[in-house]
């Protein structure tokens, strides 16, 4: 996604009196503390619009990442990726600052990138290999041997169609483990279910597609 895909959208928020400095440009290949994300946050509702552009270069390649793993299509996931950052910007207000702001954003990420999926006529989800642990997780073998990875392929269609066929909220917690890689304290906090909630969605939605996959019934 290039710089220009960066740019704040055209219709912002009208700026707040006495905007707020925030610290110096943080490097994008450095981490921010919370008070730094709560402090360009700030910025931006003040009406520093540039502002914006720190948190932009910081999580691009993530959220380009995620959407990448659920559309299997570069450009597309670039699009989506776009789509997200400008969602993101017009509900910065609702941000509550109880987690990492690139845990937020890749949820909003993750569920545009879902609903591309389901206007699709057909669903293109990437193999087990480049799925960020799934396949590995139905399969529960590490082994790399020929003979494996041949299982691993054969295989690879059906669970695509198994994952996009999971009714929520289990593909919502799988794909944001999987593809957004978010911790499972972190889908806690964003979805505002319980740690134990998560857990037991994760561990039913694997079960459920492992018994889709395993039994055929894969449409």
């Amino acid at each position: 996604m290039g710089a220009s895909g960066s740019d704040a959208p055209d219709q912002d928020p009208p700026p707040r009196s006495g905007s707020r400095p925030i610290p110096s440009s943080p490097s994008t290949t450095g981490s921010f503390d919370d008070r730094t994300e709560r402090s360009i946050v700030d910025a931006v509702l003040d009406g520093d619009r540039d502002a914006y552009r720190h948190l932009v270069e910081r999580e691009s390649a993530a959220v380009v990442r995620a959407c990448h793993r659920v559309l299997g299509d570069l450009h597309e996931a670039e699009d989506v990726a776009q789509e997200a950052f400008v969602t993101a910007y017009r509900s910065l207000a609702s941000w509550r600052a109880d987690g990492p702001f690139g845990a937020w954003l890749t949820r909003i990420a993750v569920r545009l990138a879902l609903r591309r999926v389901g206007q699709r006529r057909s669903v293109t989800w990437l193999d087990t290999a480049d799925a960020g642990g799934v396949g590995a997780s139905i399969a529960a073998d590490p082994a790399l041997d020929p003979a494996t990875q041949a299982m691993r392929a054969e295989r690879a269609a059906d669970l695509r169609t198994a994952v996009s066929g999971l009714p929520e909220p289990y593909r919502e917690v799988v794909v944001l483990r999987f593809y957004g890689e978010l911790s499972l304290d972190e889908i806690a906090r964003q979805t505002d279910r319980p740690l134990g909630t998560v857990k037991t969605h994760l561990r039913r939605g694997l079960l459920r597609l492992r018994e889709t996959v395993d039994s055929g019934h894969v449409s």
